[in-house]
């Protein structure tokens, strides 16, 4: 009988501990906030009515694509296009008013 060395089954003793891992577990990272798009679309028409009314306090010409809001919205990257419209919205309400309903 040929007998093995202990260098070579070293190795092959130590395959199962690779192949289990760490035990320890892993962290586990709390879910990210649901995203609420009213808020989002709400705090865009809000911030294109208030840079509205500050270009036009200031006398700028209109251009919504100028605000740094507009160019990097405080939202999630899903959120953008919802925002920039919402956006976009609030800064022509304030520049076109509609007008009072019928009656009043």
């Amino acid at each position: 009988m040929k007998r093995v060395s202990p260098s070579l089954l070293a190795p092959l003793l130590l395959v199962p501990f690779l192949l289990a891992g760490c035990s320890h577990p892993l962290p586990v990272a709390p879910p990210p906030p649901a995203l609420n798009f009213a808020q989002v679309t709400q705090m865009g028409f809000h911030d294109g009515f208030e840079a509205a009314r500050r270009d036009v306090a200031a006398g700028r010409p209109p251009m919504p694509r100028r605000h740094p809001r507009f160019r990097n919205p405080p939202v999630p990257p899903m959120a953008v296009a919802d925002y920039r419209r919402a956006f976009r919205n609030g800064y022509r309400s304030f520049l076109h008013p509609a007008p009072p309903p019928p009656g009043i």
